[in-house]
């Protein structure tokens, strides 16, 4: 018999969840990047409320479509997005949404970047390549976006002045190395983000 009466249980969204009375500017931001570089670890590491995730268990419908190379321990994956939020200051905050790796949910994209303000590229040096296509896409629809390498302890390490040669940055986009486990490397990456938001909209004003 269950013990547990709905009326025992508190009405409403958690205290934690509820948006701060301060709060005056919302952002949107987009989190990108290939298969398995980290996508869900960075925004359910910042995330100040509980995150959404959409993470399924890998079937056997993926084999031969999904390129895991380099990933093949992964036994999970994102199938539409990742959901959380981070209050920058008492007035501004950031919605942060996940997008699926693989390729055949890149469809989603487009959605997901509706109304958001910049996007984060995370990249890992033993699959660099999956990156290519994610920055062309983002450079197309005109996504202002930083570059952030996810320090994988199993992972090559190289000069960040070389990862923006190999991935052909531009000098003004910044590129940072982070750990996404860590909620205060993950928040330096957004706050990278927000720097360089500001920055373009500075220069824009100015000219």
């Amino acid at each position: 018999m269950d013990s547990t009466r709905s009326s025992d249980r508190p009405a409403g969204p958690r205290s934690e969840d509820v948006l701060p009375d301060t709060a005056t500017t919302a952002v949107k931001v987009v989190i990108v990047g290939g298969f398995g570089v980290g996508k869900t670890t960075l925004v359910g590491s910042v995330s100040e409320i509980r995150p959404l995730t959409t993470e399924e268990t890998m079937t056997e419908a993926g084999v031969g479509v999904d390129d895991n190379a380099g990933v093949e321990h992964k036994s999970s994956t994102t199938v539409a997005l990742d959901f959380g939020r981070i209050s920058i200051n008492r007035e501004l905050v950031l919605y942060i949404f996940g997008t699926p790796g693989q390729e055949r949910f890149w469809f989603l994209w487009a959605d997901l970047f509706e109304g958001a303000l910049g996007a984060v590229v995370l990249v890992d040096t033993r699959r660099l390549e999956v990156s290519f296509d994610v920055i062309g896409r983002l450079e197309e629809r005109g996504l202002p976006f930083i570059v952030a390498v996810n320090t994988f302890p199993e992972a090559p390490e190289y000069p960040l002045g070389e990862l923006r040669g190999a991935l052909d940055l531009p000098a003004s986009v910044p590129i940072v190395a982070c750990d996404a486990r860590l909620r205060s490397s993950s928040r330096d990456v957004l706050m990278t983000l927000m720097h360089y938001l500001h920055s373009l909209a500075a220069t824009s004003e100015a000219s």
